[in-house]
C-alpha cells in the first residue's frame, strides 16, 4: 500500500464546511457514469428556500436530502497545487477539509403543491385572452419562477402544470377557469364530429385553426389544452366538478358524460378515468350508487394530516379506494404501502378487507 503526507492546506481554515459528500442511489449512479462514458452534459439542481428541506433534482427525478452522522471522519484530499508544489515533498496530499456527515439521497415526490397558491389570482377564461394585460402592474409568476422555486425536475413541474391545467401565457402560469376549460372541450368534441377526424388521429393544426376562426380561441391556448389530455376524461370531469356538495348518481353522471361526449366517443366513457376525483358516499337505505367530486389534489401533501382528512371523509376504505387518493404524496407503490401501513389498520368484513384510521380522528 503506498505511503503519503499529509498536510494541511493552507486554506484548510476558509474552506471547512464546503465540500458535503453525497450517497447516490443506483439509478443516480449510473445516470452519472453513462454521463461520464458518452462525454454527456448532466445537470444536477439542488432546490429549496430556507425554510423548505432542500432537494436534488435531475432532468426528469426528485430526490429528498438528509443528513447522516458519520462514526469516523472522513478527511477530504487532494494533490498539492502548482503553486505550492515546490514547499512540500513529492508525495504530499492536501487536507482540504474533514466531514462527518454524509447526506443520504432518496426518490421523492415533487413538490408542486405551491403552485396553484403562487397563481391563484390569474385565473385565465374568455375575458382575458388578448394581450391587455400586458402593461399592468400585476406580479406575474413565470415559468422561469416555477423552475426556480418549485422543488420539482423539469419533467415533473411540465407534468405537475399539465395535471393542473395551467396554461403559459406570454410566459406566464395561467390556471384555466373550468368553466371556461368545459367550454373549450365541448367546442373541440362538435368540432371533431363536424370535421369527421377521428380522435386517435386528429390534426392540432387543422383543429386549433378552427378553434381560432370560428370561435376565436387562441392557437396558444388550443394546442396546449390539446396536448393536456383525453377530452373525454376532462368532460367527466366538468359535470363531476358540480357536485361537490350533492352527490350526483352514478347512473346519471354516466349518462350526461356520454350524452355530453356524443355517440362517436361514448365507448371512451368509464368511471376509472375519474379515480382520485369521487367518493362514493356511505348510503344504508339506497339502492342507487351515488357520487361526490372528492379531488386529492385538493388535499393536504403532509401523510398524516392527509389520512386524518380520508378517515374523517370516510370510516372505511378498500384499497381501490384509497390507493387513487396516494398516488401524489407516495413515489412508487412500495412507499404507498408504507404510509398504509403507517396509518391504517385493516379489517375484515363479509364483503373483504377495509382500511380503517390507526388514530382516533374526531370531526
Amino acid at each position: 500500500m503506498p505511503e503519503y503526507n499529509f498536510h494541511f492546506s493552507p486554506s484548510s481554515s476558509n474552506e471547512a464546511g464546503s465540500f458535503k459528500l453525497i450517497e447516490l442511489t443506483p439509478d443516480l449512479t449510473a445516470l452519472l457514469t453513462s454521463a461520464i462514458n458518452n462525454d454527456e452534459d448532466l445537470s444536477l439542481t439542488i432546490k429549496g428556500q430556507p425554510n423548505e428541506d432542500a432537494v436534488l433534482c435531475t432532468a426528469d427525478k426528485t430526490f429528498s436530502m438528509r443528513s447522516i452522522g458519520l462514526s469516523n471522519t472522513v478527511l477530504v484530499v487532494t494533490p498539492v497545487s502548482d503553486e505550492c508544489a515546490s514547499e512540500f515533498v513529492d508525495d504530499a496530499l492536501m487536507i482540504r477539509d474533514q466531514l462527518k456527515e454524509v447526506i443520504e439521497l432518496a426518490p421523492a415526490v415533487p413538490k408542486l403543491h405551491k403552485l396553484s397558491f403562487l397563481i391563484r389570482d390569474r385565473q385565465y377564461d374568455e375575458t382575458n385572452e388578448d394581450e391587455h394585460e400586458a402593461n399592468d402592474s400585476t406580479v406575474r409568476f413565470t415559468y422561469q419562477d416555477a423552475r426556480a422555486e418549485i422543488q420539482a425536475s423539469d419533467a415533473e413541474l411540465d407534468k405537475g402544470l399539465k395535471d393542473r391545467r395551467i396554461l403559459i401565457i406570454n410566459n406566464e402560469l395561467r390556471p384555466i377557469a373550468p368553466s371556461y376549460l368545459n367550454r373549450l372541450l365541448e367546442l373541440i368534441l362538435n368540432l371533431l364530429v363536424s370535421l369527421s377526424m377521428k380522435h386517435t388521429s386528429v390534426s392540432v393544426e387543422e383543429l386549433s385553426s378552427a378553434l381560432a376562426d370560428e370561435h376565436e380561441v387562441a392557437r396558444g391556448v388550443s394546442t396546449q389544452i390539446m396536448s393536456w389530455f383525453a377530452v373525454v376524461k376532462e368532460v367527466g370531469l366538468g359535470i363531476l366538478r358540480n357536485h361537490r356538495h350533492e352527490p350526483i348518481e352514478r347512473d346519471e353522471l354516466l349518462s350526461k358524460w356520454k350524452t355530453q361526449v356524443g355517440d362517436t366517443f361514448e365507448s371512451l366513457v368509464s368511471l376509472t378515468l375519474l379515480a382520485g376525483n369521487y367518493i362514493e358516499p356511505e348510503s344504508f337505505n339506497s339502492d342507487f350508487t351515488t357520487l361526490k367530486y372528492f379531488p386529492a389534489s385538493a388535499l393536504p401533501v403532509d401523510p398524516a394530516t392527509r389520512f386524518s382528512d380520508l378517515f374523517l371523509t370516510r370510516k372505511k376504505w378498500k384499497a381501490e379506494e384509497i390507493s387513487p387518493f396516494l398516488s401524489d404524496i407516495a413515489v412508487n407503490a412500495k412507499e404507498r404501502d408504507k404510509l398504509l401501513l403507517k396509518y391504517c389498520r385493516t379489517i375484515t368484513e363479509p364483503q373483504g378487507v377495509r382500511y380503517t384510521a390507526r388514530a382516533q380522528y374526531n370531526g
